[in-house]
């Protein structure tokens, strides 16, 4: 005796759930290919060593003379100061929309509202804030730091500048950080440091150490680091002169902006991702 088959039609809900697993899949392909959209020159900085992304189509961005430029995507420049900032990853755009920037030499983090009004927001004692990041899951704000005393650490605090934690040491005891001179925040709340002399360092939530990467085998020189919507890892490698893309669990994926993609004379600085996975990133160009 036979056994009839009925083919069950897609309820709606499993219609939206194959619907984004599709997206899904597109995404990941995107996420390891790099197509040039646009290329244009930033006036008011002579190489762009950070990008802070702000709202309606406008960021920020700076070189190593501490030149801090406000500009459009038609690259009309909108605002320009003088800070103490040198090539680390020293400003970011809060939630509100204000900027925020960190004073090495005087130890605080400055903010700058739409009115372009500059006042001091948080201090930061004893050590001197070098990279700065917003975090779009809570407000937090990241900060790492340094002090010739103590080893390097992150300091997160809350929108309104209080001090929530600090994350300094691994379970052994051993200082975690010895520059951090770039850091972001991934999807699932890990805190993702680019330190100059210890590669990518990534903790969790509750400041525990999850992973370090530290290149392939010619090594690593990590500067500006990203991430995505999926929870891979972009970090600029100076050496290399490509970007490595990783893995939420720090597993080496590809290099992205490597002259096999037909990108040459370059030398990336600064990544970020905006919109959707677009990946916008300005590098120096090199003579």
């Amino acid at each position: 005796m036979g056994t009839a088959s009925t083919q069950l039609k897609p309820t709606g809900k499993q219609r939206k759930q194959d619907r984004e697993k599709s997206d899904v899949k597109q995404t990941l392909s995107l996420s390891s290919s790099v197509t040039k959209v646009r290329e244009y020159k930033v006036p008011g900085v002579k190489y762009v060593f950070y990008i802070s992304i702000g709202k309606s189509g406008r960021f920020w961005v700076s070189d190593d003379d501490g030149n801090l430029v406000q500009t459009d995507l038609q690259g009309n420049q909108l605002q320009k100061i003088q800070t103490s900032g040198r090539s680390v990853g020293y400003h970011t755009v809060i939630q509100c929309g204000d900027l925020i920037y960190t004073d090495q030499d005087n130890k605080v983090i400055n903010r700058i509202t739409p009115d372009k009004t500059i006042t001091e927001f948080i201090k930061t004692g004893d050590f001197a804030p070098l990279s700065i990041h917003s975090s779009h899951i809570n407000g937090d704000i990241l900060v790492g730091m340094i002090n010739d005393g103590e080893p390097s650490k992150v300091t997160r605090y809350n929108k309104t500048g209080i001090e929530i934690q600090n994350i300094q040491r691994d379970y052994k005891g051993q200082g975690l950080y010895s520059y951090p001179h770039y850091i972001t925040e991934n999807i699932n709340g890990d805190v993702c440091v680019s330190d100059r002399y210890s590669g990518v360092v990534v903790v969790d939530t509750s400041g525990q150490h999850r992973f370090s990467y530290t290149g392939q085998r010619s090594g690593l020189r990590p500067r500006g680091i990203c991430t995505d919507v999926l929870g891979h890892i972009m970090v600029c490698d100076a050496i290399s002169r490509t970007v490595h893309l990783l893995d939420q669990g720090g597993q080496f994926l590809s290099l992205l902006l490597t002259e096999q993609q037909g990108v040459v004379n370059i030398f990336p600085r600064s990544v970020c991702v905006w919109m959707m996975n677009n990946i916008c990133g300005l590098e120096n160009l090199t003579t």
